[in-house]
């Protein structure tokens, strides 16, 4: 690494992951050897690892499996992931000593970082750690200290300060006594999040023992809020953010600031001072503070009177904390409370995030003096730049390095991915700063004589420019449209070669921000590139679109291993001279060697193939299947591509049909013994050529299974001999394998290999005549993808009208905002929201007020807002327009005719909630409204006032870098827990969490699927103590990586449920399902397939606590919405009824019980048999039910016969055992508990195997593909499978118990 950027406190995610308890054990620090320790040879994955890898298969699809970073590696040697952990004595001032668990390959500063975090020790900064007298290195390995081992003592000695130890104290002091005020993560900065877990829980989870017996012992209130309940119409938005209790912040201080008396004059500098600072204590005392080299001491001077004599009482103390402590009891009291406070907080409630998250709504706030804010408000800090030599960083020079680091073995690829991962972080967040600083007007521009739309900056050594059509760059694709698409398509490239990751190809650091209406591009810069014209600088590709084209053959190698895994086809175009040239990417990537001798590619704007379908091209006529749909469509711009995952997907469609027709052929030559050749030996065109996504086709395999699958194992060894080349191959076999690959576009004939000419269509790209069958060829290819995603892609998902209209508001919101000056914003955007979703029908703009406008007519200042035209045409706007245009505009873009003329029409028609669409809008355009309720459907007055919009913040879009080897280990784990193996599927993804902590810190969304996971294996094998910490985890994280209500926190919020009620924590399972319902009301309401599953689990919570009239409420609701979307014949449908059926059982009213189950019963007998295990379940409990009824019936007649004589046995209103709730709680959540005898298990595995085996021969590495989802699960459960939440990326598992 270039720099030691994680010298710093909160700078380092990796170093903020040393929290205790942040870590898979739970148990002390990390990287203490919790996990068994993995040999790896060569640092490459285990051998479980390289079968989902395909790497090794020629013939394979061709993935990303090229680029496997530590191919090349040579020599055996053997690396140990995990050392065992060891403790040490701890000697600090003024505190009795005490011991520290410690890892080997930890750094010293690691141990500073915790000492600085710890209760009685967070107060110091500027020490040092001594054994046997000799200084540590800070940045040294604790495996590479002499004489460092179990037992020893390691002592804290204080240092002198310098102006930077002094402001790093001072700056820590402050985060201390900010440590539980929420402001920041409100704010929006210091990648500081919001967390409302422990609201719900209240510190209940940790100790499950005590409630064991919890349910006779304590009757829990069990009502949820009005709002909560089926049918409610209410919405609130408070509840969104609850106010927790610890936020009402204990004040140790008034004020803690910067004495206007710095800096030091030359004189009291020699004797020592480095800064002086002003407070007012608690109890209204005044004091000016010095800090010196030897620690802080009250000086003589006033706010008017300069005087740096020290004042009484004459107390030095080396930390700040120490002295505040002397003149303030209230600060010594409340400090001290502070701070147990938050180090009883979860470490992940704390730790910042690697990117900023920000919260659309926030509640009303003090603004209180803060020195270190104001600091940073006013210098170019960013990410602690001042502690840098030189000030600035160089963020190419880092960026690049890091990616140069060595790869060759594990610990050197997790070095690397580690540094990668922490350079695009802190340039992601300078990248934002900066594209902010840039609209707000405060950065000048390198070329502010032109129009403002063309002006472009460069701040802390980022390049930034305006998403619009300078030098009609963009002209024949769509002018300022295109200009605007450009930059994420870039960014989309940039993301694809970073993963490929070849080395000696570099890319910018590339991050996209939307602020305030425009779209700023931050770009890092490439050496020398400002020096020379662009024409001079490009060796590679082309500057005008094709009509000047030039080759390189250095850059034809770095671009041609990048083919392969990209799908791009090498191919040549005709320069305007008409001379051929070779090309390996789209002509307008361009390769430029910067001085640094790097061979640098950028404007990759069209890495992924058009989509045709909105590319009308003269003279082409697409496929039926498009036409017949209305394709193609003109589109605003020329810029439309396929996304990677749908060419990924188009590419599997192909592969699968590919060993289906090659297996076709090789039965065919089977059956035939004669000569007779097989049907596609000729060479004519097979049936499906002409149109492979035929549903038909891929039936040409479907005899009985076992033979195909012999036949397709016999085609993937046919491929691999062929393309091995060895010779060994018969001719027949030879044209099968040809045959094969022309009727699916295979660019080879003797290997599957599909690629795409990304210049095919391209407006001004010219191929020679002699390429024109391949360019014929590879027309067809995008026109069979084009008809591919319409057959197969779309009819999977589903129009969100609501996503539509937001989506339609954020276009025209985009271009109202340019047209408004700082002063208005907030005015702009409060009138924008009336004119949304008021019901007020003639909302009035409030301008500026009019008594601060100047006198003069302030001439035209120069750095008005780009491209902004009269300044109040926003005001004019009205609702009837908006929503004009928002239809019109639904139609021009999405092709979607909206059938309403007003908000209340929308909603009405649609279904949709008010709430929703301030909640959409505001996440897509970053504004953030006041946490209120608003009255959307007042007639008498708009819901939105300027003092509602508390701020704007900026939508970023970046790479996300990847823990490759953690990834493979997490896959590998995944596709273990598939086959049954839970245990060894627990470790591998134990170490995948070890592997993703190394490299992301402690807080990252792919650590929390791993959290997720985790818990559910732990739960699934029986320890719920376990599944209940990792599981808090796995919330905890999603709240603050993801956000409060994202879909997926609303996830973890329901497994977390499952898990305390199995933990007899009742009301803390219903508490945390009340809330996941409310966030599911707030982001979707109550018409959505996910509300089906959160009202059974609710509905048995409860009639688990014999709350039957609440629990019919849900689990009728649940019924309700499972027959709307899955239909009345569904399985999830009879589960549910047999779900009602029971709590009118345990309320004695059987008939209704009866008419429930007979409804189950008949689903089962028409959907399974009568033979199967799940009618007769239902059957048998019929007869039950029956029974009671008659009993019942009997009783009531003996009533009427007798009168009140009547001897009558007292009615049972039987509660469900705990058990048996858990048991149906486990089914609608898709675990399935299957018990087996050992010879079963045997059978099991080996089918397992079989089909395993099969999977991998036709190719299908969807690894989420439950592969015994067959015979030995109980009836439903296939349904009850697909009942869990798309979100969730964990498989359905299976205990197997033997």
């Amino acid at each position: 690494m270039v720099i030691k950027t994680d010298e710093l406190p909160a700078a380092a995610p990796a170093d903020s992951a040393r929290e205790p308890s942040s870590q898979a054990g739970g148990k002390g620090r990390p990287g203490a050897a919790e996990l068994p320790s993995v040999m790896l040879l060569n640092g490459d994955c285990p051998e479980s690892l390289k079968k989902e890898e395909g790497a090794a298969e020629p013939p394979r699809e061709n993935g990303l499996d090229e680029a496997e970073p530590g191919e090349g590696t040579t020599g055996q040697e053997v690396i140990v992931i995990q050392d065992t952990g060891f403790s040490v004595k701890i000697l600090a001032p003024g505190i009795e000593p005490f011991s520290l668990q410690v890892s080997p390959q930890e750094m010293v500063q690691e141990i500073h970082q915790v000492l600085m975090d710890r209760e009685d020790t967070c107060h110091r900064t500027c020490f040092s750690l001594h054994l046997d007298g000799n200084m540590l290195d800070h940045f040294s390995e604790l495996r590479s200290v002499e004489g460092l081992q179990e037992g020893s003592v390691l002592r804290v000695v204080e240092e002198p300060y310098t102006v930077r130890e002094a402001r790093i104290h001072v700056r820590h002091v402050r985060d201390l006594l900010k440590s539980l005020d929420p402001s920041d993560a409100f704010n929006g900065v210091d990648c500081n999040s919001l967390s409302f877990l422990s609201v719900f829980t209240d510190g209940d989870l940790g100790d499950s023992g005590k409630r064991k017996k919890g349910l006779e012992m304590d009757p829990i209130d069990c009502t949820p809020p009005e709002y909560i309940l089926p049918g409610s119409r209410e919405r609130p938005l408070c509840p969104l953010q609850p106010q927790n209790r610890d936020w009402k912040p204990l004040q140790c201080l008034k004020v803690l600031t910067m004495s206007g008396w710095n800096p030091p004059p030359g004189n009291r500098k020699m004797h020592g001072d480095l800064m002086y600072l002003f407070v007012i204590t608690a109890e209204d005392r005044q004091v000016s503070i010095t800090a010196s080299t030897r620690g802080f001491y009250l000086n003589q001077s006033t706010a008017y009177h300069f005087n740096p004599k020290p004042a009484s009482p004459r107390f030095l103390s080396h930390s700040l904390v120490e002295l505040l402590n002397q003149i303030s009891p209230t600060f010594k009291k409340n400090f001290a409370a502070l701070q147990k406070k938050r180090v009883q907080r979860h470490p992940f409630e704390r730790i910042a995030t690697p990117f900023q998250v920000y919260s659309w709504t926030a509640p009303q706030a003090e603004h209180a003096m803060d020195c270190v804010r104001a600091e940073d408000a006013y210098t170019s800090r960013l990410g602690y730049e001042e502690h840098i030599p030189g000030q600035t960083r160089d963020w190419n020079e880092e960026l690049q390095t890091t990616r140069e680091l060595p790869r060759k073995n594990l610990p050197e690829r997790l070095l690397r991915e580690r540094a990668i991962f922490k350079v695009h972080s802190d340039f992601t967040a300078a990248a934002t700063r900066g594209a902010m600083a840039v609209i707000d007007g405060n950065v000048m521009a390198i070329n502010p004589s032109e129009e403002t739309k063309m002006q472009m900056f460069i701040w802390n050594n980022i390049f930034f420019s305006l998403g619009f059509d300078v030098r009609d760059h963009y002209k024949d694709f769509g002018g300022d449209v295109a200009a605007y698409v450009a930059p994420t398509n870039d960014l989309n490239g940039v993301r694809t070669y970073n993963a490929v990751d070849v080395e000696g190809l570099y890319t910018l650091g590339t991050v996209v921000v939307d602020y305030r209406g425009y779209r700023v591009t931050a770009q890092s810069i490439i050496p020398g590139i400002l020096e020379r014209d662009q024409e001079q600088s490009v060796i590679y590709g082309s500057i005008d679109f094709g009509k000047t084209v030039v080759s390189h053959p250095r850059y034809l190698e770095l671009l041609e291993r990048t083919s392969r895994p990209l799908k791009i086809l090498r191919h040549r175009v005709l320069n305007d001279r008409d001379e051929e040239v070779e090309l390996c990417s789209s002509v307008e990537c361009k390769g430029i060697i910067g001085n640094d001798g790097r061979h640098y590619i950028l404007d990759l704007l069209r890495t992924f193939p058009p989509d045709l379908n909105f590319l009308p091209v003269p003279g082409e006529v697409l496929p039926e299947e498009c036409t017949r749909a209305g394709f193609p469509r003109a589109h605003r711009h020329k810029l439309c591509c396929l996304r990677q995952e749908l060419v990924d997907a188009f590419v599997e469609h192909r592969y699968l049909l590919f060993m289906k027709l090659a297996a076709l052929q090789l039965m065919q030559q089977k059956a035939s013994k004669m000569e007779t050749p097989p049907s596609l030996e000729n060479g004519d065109p097979p049936p499906s050529e002409s149109k492979p996504e035929d549903p038909s086709a891929p039936e040409v395999g479907s005899e009985e299974e076992g033979s195909s699958a012999s036949g397709l194992a016999k085609v993937k060894e046919l491929a691999e001999t062929i393309a091995s080349d060895d010779g060994t191959a018969d001719p027949r076999s030879r044209e099968v394998i040809r045959n094969a690959c022309k009727a699916v576009g295979s660019i080879s004939s003797t290997a599957f290999d599909v690629r795409f000419n990304p210049d095919i269509f391209s407006p001004g790209v010219r191929f020679p005549e002699s390429c024109q069958e391949e360019v014929r060829d590879q027309k067809q290819l995008l026109k069979d993808a084009a008809a591919f995603l319409l057959s197969c892609q779309i009819p999977g998902l589903k129009i969100g009208i609501g996503e539509l209209i937001t989506r339609s508001a954020k276009h025209i919101f985009k271009t109202y905002l340019q047209g408004v000056e700082l002063s208005g914003l907030s005015a702009a955007i409060s009138h924008f929201l009336n004119c949304f979703l008021s019901s007020y029908p003639n909302p009035v703009a409030h301008l500026p007020a009019d008594e601060l406008v100047s006198k003069k007519r302030n001439r035209r200042r120069r750095n008005r807002p780009p491209g902004a035209a009269d300044n109040t045409a926003w005001a004019v706007m009205t609702p009837q327009e908006l929503w004009k245009n928002i239809c019109q505009e639904a139609k021009n873009y999405f092709d979607f005719s909206l059938e309403c003329e007003t908000v209340d029409q929308a909603v009405e028609t649609y279904g949709l909630q008010k709430i929703t669409l301030l909640r959409e809008i505001s996440l897509k355009t970053g504004i953030q409204i006041l946490l209120k309720e608003y009255s959307f459907d007042s007639r008498h007055k708009p819901a939105f006032t300027e003092e509602d919009v508390l701020n704007i913040f900026p939508v970023v879009k970046h790479v996300n870098p990847k823990a490759s080897d953690a990834f493979h280990f997490f896959q590998s784990g995944q596709a273990k827990v598939q086959q049954g193996f839970l245990k060894e599927g627990c470790e591998l993804i134990n170490e995948a969490l070890n592997l993703f902590n190394n490299v992301y810190g402690a807080m990252h969304v792919e650590i929390c699927a791993c959290l997720r996971l985790l818990a559910r294996l732990h739960y699934i094998m029986g320890d719920y103590a376990e599944a209940l910490s990792n599981q808090q985890k796995a919330v905890l994280m999603s709240e603050r990586v993801m956000g409060i209500e994202h879909p997926n926190t609303i996830q973890e919020y329901t497994h977390l449920a499952l898990y305390c009620f199995a933990s007899s924590q009742l009301s803390t399972a219903l508490s945390l399902l009340y809330r996941a319902r409310y966030l599911t009301l707030l982001v979707f309401g109550e018409d959505h397939p996910e509300v089906a599953l959160l009202d059974s689990n609710i509905g048995l919570v409860l009639h688990g606590v014999m709350e039957c009239e609440l629990s019919l409420r849900f689990l009728e609701n649940a019924l309700a919405v499972s027959t709307k979307y899955h239909g009345p014949k569904s399985l999830k449908v009879a589960l549910s009824h047999h779900l009602v059926a029971r709590v009118y059982e345990s309320k004695a009213e059987f008939r209704s019980a009866l008419q429930h189950e007979k409804e189950g019963y008949t689903i089962y007998k028409t959907q399974l048999g009568e033979d199967h295990e799940k009618t007769k379940e239902s059957s048998e409990y019929l007869k039950c039910l029956t029974q009671q009824a008659v009993a019942l019936q009997r009783t009531m007649n003996e009533i009427y016969r007798n009168g009140s004589s009547a001897n009558i046995p007292p009615l049972k209103f039987t509660a469900p055992s705990m058990a048996s709730v858990l048991e149906q709680l486990n089914v609608i959540n898709g675990i399935l508990f299957i018990p087996l005898s050992q010879k079963d298990l045997e059978n099991l595995k080996a089918e397992v195997a079989r089909r395993h085996q099969l999977q991998e021969a036709g190719g299908n590495r969807d690894k989420a593909e439950e592969p015994m989802a067959t015979e030995p699960e109980p009836a439903g459960a296939s349904e009850d499978v697909a009942s869990r939440p798309p979100a969730a990326k964990d498989p359905p598992s299976l205990s197997l118990q033997g």
